[in-house]
């Protein structure tokens, strides 16, 4: 796995690391420099060098800056110099930059390939509303080929998420899914134009977002007209996962990641609220046969859901 050293002017690389934590989980083999405004050069080296120290002398070293020029960028190219074989580095760092660094270290395991691969996924991060708005509808007319083929939909995953399509259902995943469509089933937001058309905005690059109706989805399901659908369904409320699952939708499995907190409801964990009607769907949903993935992020460890319930007594 590539090393990952985030550096900047001030303290921009320690917020962005939590930043990048909150949508993609903690990550290893990362080291922050800060570059503060009482430093110099030598404070600098030392910090690069502390954290170096961290990882083995021949790793593979990507170091992730915030100014082309600027002293963080100036101190690491003189370290990349010593080590071209093994270290490379990127300006210009932003989220979606780093987002996509945790994820292709994954599968790159050359720094030199890993920064190369991050340049036009950082420029691709870079949009402008209202210019990215009025492009999309010219691109929603490109005709689909997803679902030309004979079969039912391939359901990759389902998460229950009171917030839909948010950054670290973009970014991490809808990759970690490997599908091809983004299916948000729900009746309130199919009513709903203005949050129709965000969710269809933040769709990540190459994937296509649709906004169904719980009743569409049962049809579309019991199709044999969408076997090129490898679709990842988001639900808003477990309710609707049970009325979807009650219809016919084929759920072997669903991702439980976040449950808004409301009046009257219970925190099971940091991130799950609820009340003995969600606890009795879920019960429906396990008596259906559906099993449960209790994570936030792909990477972290799974949670039992009944566990949960059990040790935070809804009430």
């Amino acid at each position: 796995m590539v090393n990952l050293i985030i550096a900047s002017h001030g303290d921009f690389a320690k917020g962005i690391l939590m930043s990048g934590s909150m949508i993609f989980g903690e990550q290893e083999n990362v080291e922050v420099v800060t570059f503060l405004p009482n430093e110099g050069p030598d404070d600098l080296d030392r910090h690069y060098q502390e954290a170096l120290s961290k990882f083995n002398n021949d790793d593979e070293v990507l170091f992730l800056v915030d100014l082309w020029g600027g002293s963080p960028f100036n101190r690491a190219s003189l370290i990349q110099k010593q080590n071209p074989d093994n270290m490379a580095i990127v300006s210009g760092l932003n989220l979606p930059m780093l987002i996509e660094a945790y994820g292709g270290r994954l599968s790159q395991t050359k720094a030199a390939d890993l920064a190369k691969y991050l340049v036009p996924v950082a420029r691709e991060g870079v949009k402008s509303v209202p210019e990215f708005q009025e492009a999309a509808p010219a691109a929603s007319k490109e005709k689909s080929t997803v679902g030309l083929k004979e079969g039912h939909i391939n359901i990759k995953l389902a998460r229950l998420d009171t917030r839909l399509l948010h950054g670290q259902v973009a970014t991490a995943w809808t990759p970690d899914s490997k599908a091809n469509r983004i299916i948000v089933v729900s009746d309130a937001v199919a009513k709903d134009e203005l949050r129709k058309s965000l969710i269809q905005q933040a769709a990540p690059n190459g994937v296509k977002a649709n906004i169904v109706p719980i009743s569409k989805m049962i049809e579309v399901a019991k199709d044999d007209r969408f076997g090129g659908v490898d679709a990842f369904l988001l639900f808003e409320t477990v309710e609707d996962v049970l009325r979807a699952v009650e219809g016919g939708v084929p759920l072997k499995s669903l991702n439980v990641g976040s449950m808004a907190h409301s009046e009257g409801k219970t925190m099971v964990n940091k991130v799950l609220s609820m009340d003995k009607t969600d606890v009795a769907a879920f019960e429906k949903l396990r008596d259906l046969g559906v099993e449960f993935d209790v994570r936030k992020v792909p990477n972290d460890s799974k949670s039992n859901l009944f566990d949960l319930i059990k040790k935070a007594n809804v009430k």
